[in-house]
C-alpha cells in the first residue's frame, strides 16, 4: 500500500497539503468574488482558479512561477479564442480540433507540460458552450484570467512560506519508497516466494523509487542556502548512500536458500532486514513531522542470532563437513547488512544536526543531478513527422474529439458535447496502457460519484450539508489525482454534479444525462486508441541502447571510482542516476506493454531478464565498493588496480558488442560468453583477506555483462 493511503502518514504527505490548499485557494476565491458580483461571475472566477491550480505541484519557486504563469497566459488564450468563436458553429468546430493538436504536442516538453495539456483542454471544453458577443467575450476572459492570477498568488504565497516543509515532505515520500524496496528485498530469504517474481517485482518498484528520488532531488539540491535546509540536504545523500549499500547486499540467493534450508537463519535474515524497512519508515516519519528521528529499533537479538549461525558453520568445517559457501555467503551478508545498519544511524543523526552549511560538494555543479527543461518551439517542430509517437497522440486525439462531436450531434436526447468532450480528453493518453487504465478508472470513478451524489441529494439535500460535502470533494480530487486516480474520479464527478445542482436545482436528470455522457466519450476515447497507435515494442531499440550506452559510461566512472582516480565520487552518482533513470525509463515501457494486446508484446522474458542483468551489474559495483571500504587499510593497490583493468576493459569489450548491428545475436552470445568464462583464469592469487571476494565479484561482473548482451540482442532481433 502507498505511504499515502496510510492514515497515520496521509495527514502529514504532500498529497494532503496540495488537496488542502488547492480547496481554501478555490473557495476562497470564489466566496471573495460573490462578495461583489453575481454566482455566474464567481464560477468564471473560480474556474480561471481551476485551471491555474491544476500546475500546482510541488516544484522550486522559479519553476512554479513560470509553470503556473504559463497556465495563465494560454488558457486565457484559449477562453478568448473559443468565446470569440463560439457564435459560428463551423469555426468554433475547427478551432476545438486545432487547439487538441497543438494541446497534445505540447507532450514534448515532458511530464512537467502534462497537467498544463489537461488545462488547456479542459477550459477549451468549458468554454465551448457559451456562445458570446465579442464584448462579452472579452470581459468573460478578464474573469478567467482574474481567477487565474489570484490563484497564482495564493499559490505562490503558500509555497514560499512552505517552501522547507514541501522539501521534508517530498524527501519523506523517498524514504518510504526505500522502505518498500527493502521490503520486497526481505522476501528475497523467504523461500516460499519465487526468486524470478522477486525479481520483476523489485525492478518494477526501483521505476518508482527513481522517480521519487528524482523529485526529492530536483527540490532539494536546487536551493539550499540556509540551516534548515542543510538538514534535507544531509539525510538526502545519507539516503543515497543507504541505497547503494542496499544495491549491495544483491548475492546468489538460490545458492543461500539451498545452504541454509534447514536453518533458522534465512528468517533471522529476513526479520533484520524487515526491521530496516521500518527503522527508515521512522525516518521519513519523523522528517514528515519536522522533527528530529532517534533509533528505536534494536537489531541485536538477530545480529547475535547470525553470529551463531557463522560459528556453527564454522565449526562444521573444521569437523570436515563441507559448509565453506554457506559460511562465506552468510559472512558477506552479515557484514553488509551491519554497513546498512551503520548508515541508517547516520540517517538518523542527519535529520538531527544543523549544521551552518549544506555539507555537500562544494563548487559543484548539481545540474547533471537535475531534471532539465528547455521549453523551445522547435522541438514542437521536430516532431512534426509521422513516425514521432507524439505527433501520431495528437493527431489521435484531435480525430476522437472531432467524432465525439459529430456523436454528440446525432444523439437523440440532449447530450452535453463538453462533457463528453472532456471524458475523451481525460481518457485518451499517449500510451495505449495509459488509457485502459484511465479509461477503467474514470468510469467506475463516475459511476461510484454518480450513486454518491444521488444518494446525497435524496438525503442530505440541504444548502449546509451540500456545501460541507462540496468543499470535502474540492479537497479529495487533487489529493488522490496523482495518489488514485480512482479516487479523484469519484471526487470530480461529486464536486461537479453538486455545482450543477447549486446552480440548476431543477434538473431532475443531471446525473443519468452525466453518465451517459461519460460512458460515450469513453467509448469514443476507445475506439480512437488503436487508431495511429504508438506500441511500446516500437521503442524498444532505441531504449535498449540507451541504456547500453549509459552503461558502458557508468562502468567508466565506476572503475576510474574504484582504482582512486578523483577527489571525489561524484562523477560516479551522475552516471549511476543517469543509468537508474534509463532502466527506470525501460522497465515503464515493460509494464506499459503487458497491458497492451498480446500480438503486440515482444520479447517480454528477454527484457525482464536484460532489467535484472543491468540491475546486476549496479549490484556487483556497489559490492566492490563496499569491499574496498571494508579492508582500505590492507589494499595491495597495484595488483587491485590491475586487476580492475583488466576488467574493465573485459566489460567494454563485451556491452560494446551489443551496440554493433553487424553483430547477429547468436554471435554475440557465443563471443560475450567465452570472454566471461576467461576472465579471472589469469589472475595471480594475493595475499589478502579481501582478494577472493574482489575476484568473484569480478567473475560474476563480467558473467551477467555476457548474458546482458545476449538479452540485448534477442529483444533487438524480436521487436523488429
Amino acid at each position: 500500500m502507498h505511504y499515502a493511503l496510510n492514515l497515520r502518514t496521509f495527514f502529514y504527505s504532500h498529497y494532503f497539503y496540495l488537496g488542502l490548499r488547492f480547496a481554501a485557494g478555490l473557495v476562497g476565491v470564489t466566496l471573495i468574488t460573490l462578495q461583489f458580483a453575481s454566482l455566474e461571475t464567481a464560477m468564471t472566477v473560480c474556474i480561471g482558479a481551476l485551471c491555474t491550480a491544476l500546475m500546482d505541484m510541488p516544484s522550486p519557486l522559479r519553476h512554479k512561477f513560470n509553470e503556473m504563469s504559463a497556465s495563465v497566459l494560454l488558457c486565457s488564450a484559449v477562453t478568448l479564442l473559443i468565446s470569440l468563436c463560439a457564435p459560428l458553429h463551423w469555426l468554433l468546430m475547427v478551432m476545438l480540433v486545432a487547439i487538441s493538436f497543438l494541446a497534445c504536442m505540447m507532450i514534448v516538453y515532458g511530464k512537467k507540460s502534462m497537467p498544463l495539456q489537461l488545462a488547456t483542454l479542459f477550459i477549451m471544453t468549458m468554454s465551448m458552450e457559451h456562445a458570446m458577443t465579442a464584448t462579452q467575450a472579452f470581459i468573460h476572459t478578464g474573469l478567467f484570467t482574474l481567477g487565474a492570477l489570484a490563484y497564482l498568488a495564493y499559490a505562490m504565497g503558500i509555497s514560499w512560506l512552505l517552501r522547507h516543509r514541501i522539501k521534508q515532505q517530498v524527501l519523506a515520500e523517498a524514504l518510504f519508497e526505500l522502505a518498500a524496496y527493502i521490503d520486497i528485498k526481505a522476501d528475497f530469504y523467504d523461500s516460499r516466494y519465487n526468486l524470478s517474481e522477486q525479481f520483476n517485482k523489485l525492478v518494477r518498484h526501483q521505476s518508482l523509487l527513481a522517480d521519487r528520488q528524482q523529485a526529492a532531488r530536483d527540490l532539494i539540491l536546487r536551493s539550499h542556502q540556509n540551516r534548515k535546509d542543510a538538514i534535507v540536504v544531509q539525510t538526502h545523500v545519507c539516503m543515497l548512500d543507504l541505497y547503494e549499500l542496499v544495491l549491495s547486499t544483491h548475492t546468489d540467493y538460490a545458492q543461500l536458500r539451498l545452504h541454509l534450508a534447514d536453518s533458522p537463519v534465512l528468517k533471522t535474515l529476513h526479520d533484520l532486514a524487515y526491521k530496516a524497512a521500518r527503522d527508515i519508515e521512522s525516518v521519513a516519519y519523523d522528517v514528515t513531522r519536522n522533527k528530529a528521528s532517534y533509533p528505536e529499533i534494536s537489531y541485536a537479538p538477530e545480529l547475535a542470532a547470525v553470529e551463531e549461525e557463522l560459528a556453527a558453520l564454522q565449526r562444521r568445517i573444521d569437523e570436515g563437513k563441507p559448509a565453506q559457501e554457506a559460511l562465506a555467503v552468510l559472512r558477506a551478508q552479515r557484514n553488509k547488512i551491519r554497513a546498512i545498519i551503520q548508515m541508517i544511524g547516520e540517517l538518523h543523526i542527519a535529520s538531527q544536526k544543523v549544521s551552518d552549511s549544506t555539507p555537500f560538494w562544494v563548487d559543484a555543479d548539481m545540474g547533471p543531478f537535475l531534471s532539465q527543461q528547455k521549453y523551445e518551439l522547435r522541438m514542437i517542430f521536430s516532431h512534426l513527422r509521422m513516425d514521432s509517437p507524439i505527433f501520431r497522440f495528437s493527431l489521435r486525439v484531435a480525430m476522437a474529439i472531432s467524432a465525439g462531436l459529430a456523436v454528440a450531434s446525432w444523439l437523440p436526447y440532449a447530450a452535453h458535447s463538453y462533457w463528453i468532450v472532456l471524458t475523451i480528453v481525460i481518457i485518451l493518453k499517449p500510451s495505449f496502457s495509459m488509457t485502459k487504465q484511465r479509461r477503467s478508472d474514470r468510469i467506475v470513478g463516475t459511476i461510484i460519484g454518480c450513486v454518491i451524489t444521488a444518494l446525497i441529494l435524496r438525503y442530505l439535500n440541504y444548502p449546509a450539508a451540500i456545501l460541507g460535502l462540496l468543499i470535502l470533494a474540492t479537497v479529495a480530487t487533487p489529493t488522490f489525482i496523482y495518489l488514485r486516480y480512482r479516487y479523484a474520479a469519484i471526487a470530480v464527478s461529486v464536486m461537479i454534479l453538486l455545482q450543477m445542482h447549486l446552480i440548476a436545482p431543477g434538473n431532475h436528470e443531471l446525473i443519468i444525462e452525466r453518465l451517459v455522457d461519460t460512458f460515450v466519450g469513453a467509448a469514443v476515447a476507445t475506439a480512437f486508441s488503436f487508431v495511429l497507435a504508438n506500441w511500446e515494442y516500437q521503442s524498444l531499440p532505441r531504449l535498449i541502447k540507451e541504456v547500453l550506452t549509459v552503461n558502458l559510461r557508468y562502468m567508466q566512472a565506476s572503475f576510474d571510482l574504484l582504482q582512486g582516480k578523483g577527489r571525489d565520487d561524484f562523477a560516479y552518482r551522475i552516471e549511476r542516476k543517469r543509468l537508474m533513470d534509463s532502466l527506470a525509463g525501460l522497465s515503464s515501457a515493460l509494464v506499459r506493454m503487458l497491458d497492451e494486446p498480446a500480438s503486440k508484446q515482444r520479447a517480454v522474458e528477454d527484457i525482464n531478464l536484460f532489467i535484472v542483468q543491468n540491475y546486476l551489474l549496479v549490484a556487483h559495483v556497489a559490492a566492490l565498493r563496499a569491499i574496498v571500504r571494508r579492508h582500505i587499510r590492507e589494499i595491495p593497490t597495484e595488483a587491485l588496480n590491475a586487476m580492475l583493468v583488466d576488467s574493465h576493459q573485459q566489460v567494454v569489450a563485451i556491452l560494446q558488442q551489443a551496440l554493433s548491428p553487424q553483430t547477429a545475436p547468436v554471435a554475440v552470445a557465443t563471443s560475450a560468453a567465452g570472454a566471461a568464462t576467461s576472465v579471472t583464469s589469469s589472475l595471480p592469487h594475493v595475499d589478502w583477506s579481501g582478494w577472493p571476494l574482489v575476484q568473484r565479484r569480478v567473475g560474476l561482473l563480467q558473467a551477467d555483462a555476457a548474458r546482458i548482451v545476449v538479452h540485448s540482442g534477442a529483444i533487438l532481433h524480436n521487436a523488429k
